[in-house]
């Protein structure tokens, strides 16, 4: 169906159109001033100039033509040439039935479905996800989700780091352990074992003493640097080892992504792109795109307008190795190949902005994507302590992100249980644990994604566990609360999903705002995806669970006896409940059945 801002917007385009003036001029906005007003028109402002007219003669033509609309209660011309809009009930109400009677709830589909590729994992294999990788994989799912709920097709991509020399770190350490091992026999020629000779225990703990070793020792780096490479031109021994750490960490990432409600089509690695090098080299050169510098192939990428220095894009090292803009050229190929997106959108950290300049300047001067394939840099800010500094465990270092989420759990748990023994209920332990989990993921959800991607923000469990606030569990409490009138009403016999409104009492100003809340859901899914911006869609569903709860506190709903209004005010809250169960749904979580 089509949005409420569309709808508005054409009434004041034709307006404007019937009083001899452009139609552009009737765009609408929702009021920056709801004390005065709903919607507001500001064209006769820019009219003014084009029609050498006074801005308020021209607000004043166009609100003769609106005042007998249907859809308005009023229409006013302000000094110095706004027009100030009121709804009518009965188009609000008309509104609302028909949202509830479509397909998700009336949001309509892209009418040019894209194939959108979005990378937004990155985590390195061997290596446990710590909170640094919070950020990534919690934007991304949040604009896949977006994307697929307006009819795109998304597909989001791990990308892990296997490739690099963490591998021959790892490898080096287990040859320095454990010498006998076949991997190691340079003679040996039979099947390698199934079964890998580590845990992955045991693989987290190799590699961080690997690497603190190898910054000690350069004939040890030397020999990881080696091993590297031997990795990556195919000895069998070491490739059998780098399967077997594939398996172990990809299985252990999985269990850990499945915690934060994290999903992946593919599990894609840097080391699947490497195939496309050698052609992409190749052509870069005949090209003429790529000359030698130093001994080490690079692709001019600067463009008349910088206003600073952009360096030159390398491809290969003076001694003939990739680098990470190699593989990640090489993985734009493969990309482009196997898939044919129309957009990539890259989550990243924002200190990574240049890199990708590089890179995605790289990619289109040398035509490894088409003219119109857009490659979008999303980067978010850093996630922070109380001290303003990258979150760290108590004893200062890199916290697991088990460790948070456990944390967090911990934190809902207590709370739950403090709740219900202040209310007298009776406690299950089991049945709070539960709930815990899923309370504590809308606090770590919501937290994150209510601050703009690019910003920094301060991670405060106090703050995002609260059940008041701009919190996920907020906006869960007000499901809940919901969903609690709606089952009371189904014990009294009734059926809320088959109320419809009849016509709302016009004063009633809580049930006015909760209207005109829900009735812009459409134009706030379709502007956050736009955008790529899923704090507005959290700024939404609080500006929502507001109105609804001031709502809650002003009506009686089941005690209400004239029997067209108690329908009606049922139906306002099915729909609201939708609205925000869709919304957690795009954002990542869900909500309990109590709390």
């Amino acid at each position: 169906m089509e949005k409420i801002l569309n709808i508005i917007g054409s009434e004041a385009a034709k307006a404007f159109d019937e009083c001899g003036y452009e139609e552009k001029y009737g765009m609408v906005s929702v009021s920056n001033r709801p004390d005065l007003c709903e919607y507001q028109c500001n064209g006769a402002m820019a009219a003014a100039k084009a029609y050498k007219k006074a801005p308020i003669a021209i607000a004043e033509d166009v609100t003769e033509k609106l005042k007998d609309r249907a859809i308005f209660e009023t229409v006013e011309a302000v000094k110095p040439g706004f027009i100030n809009m009121k709804l009518s009930m009965e188009f609000l109400t008309r509104y609302m039935n028909e949202m509830l009677e479509q397909k998700d709830l009336g949001c309509e589909k892209a009418s040019q479905a894209r194939t959108i590729l979005i990378d937004y994992g990155g985590p390195n294999v061997a290596k446990p996800l710590h909170v640094g990788h919070l950020r990534s994989a919690i934007i991304g799912e949040s604009i896949k989700r977006m994307g697929r709920f307006l009819g795109h097709k998304v597909i989001g991509d791990v990308h892990l780091g296997d490739w690099g020399l963490q591998m021959g770190l790892i490898i080096t350490e287990l040859k320095k352990r454990q010498p006998e091992l076949v991997y190691f026999d340079e003679n040996y020629q039979g099947e390698y074992p199934k079964e890998a000779p580590f845990t992955i225990s045991e693989l987290e703990e190799i590699y961080p003493v690997a690497s603190a070793y190898s910054k000690e020792h350069p004939e040890y780096k030397e020999e990881a640097m080696e091993a590297t490479y031997q990795l990556q031109h195919g000895k069998r021994g070491y490739q059998a080892l780098w399967n077997h750490i594939l398996e172990i960490s990809v299985n252990d990432l999985k269990k850990n992504y499945e915690k934060l409600n994290v999903e992946f089509d593919l599990w894609k690695k840097e080391s699947d792109a490497q195939p496309y090098i050698p052609e992409m080299v190749e052509d870069m050169k005949k090209g003429g795109y790529a000359y030698f510098s130093d001994g080490a192939l690079v692709v001019d990428v600067k463009e008349d307008g910088d206003t600073k220095e952009i360096p030159p894009c390398m491809i290969l090292k003076s001694d003939g190795a990739s680098l990470y803009n190699t593989t990640d050229l090489a993985t734009i190929v493969e990309r482009m190949k196997l898939f044919e997106p129309d957009e990539i959108i890259y989550v990243v950290d924002k200190r990574q902005e240049l890199y990708f300049q590089q890179v995605f300047r790289c990619a289109r001067k040398t035509k490894l994507v088409k003219e119109d394939t857009s490659l979008r840099f999303l980067g978010f800010g850093t996630m922070n302590g109380r001290d303003g500094k990258p979150f760290k465990t108590r004893a200062g270092g890199v916290m697991r992100l088990e460790h948070l989420i456990q944390e967090i759990n911990d934190e809902m748990y207590e709370k739950i249980i403090q709740n219900k023994m202040t209310q007298n209920h009776e406690v299950n332990p089991k049945e709070a644990r539960e709930t815990a989990e899923i309370v504590g993921l809308s606090a770590i959800k919501y937290g994150d994604l209510s601050n703009q991607a690019s910003k920094d923000y301060v991670f405060d469990v106090e703050r995002f566990t609260s059940f008041a606030g701009n919190t996920g569990p907020y906006i869960l409490y007000t499901i809940v609360r919901i969903k609690s009138i709606l089952n009371n009403y189904k014990q009294q016999g009734g059926n809320a999903k088959t109320c419809r409104a009849k016509l709302f009492d016009g004063t009633n100003e809580s049930v006015r705002s909760l209207l005109l809340e829900t009735v812009r859901f459409h134009g706030v899914i379709e502007n956050a995806f736009a955008d790529i911006a899923p704090h507005k869609i959290c700024s939404y569903i609080y500006d929502l669970a507001n109105a609804f709860n001031h709502f809650y506190h002003e009506t009686k709903v089941l005690d209400e006896e004239d029997l067209e209004k108690k329908e009606s005010y049922l139906a306002l809250l099915v729909l609201t409940k939708k609205i925000l169960e869709c919304c957690i749904d795009v954002l990542g979580f869900h909500a309990p059945e109590k709390m």
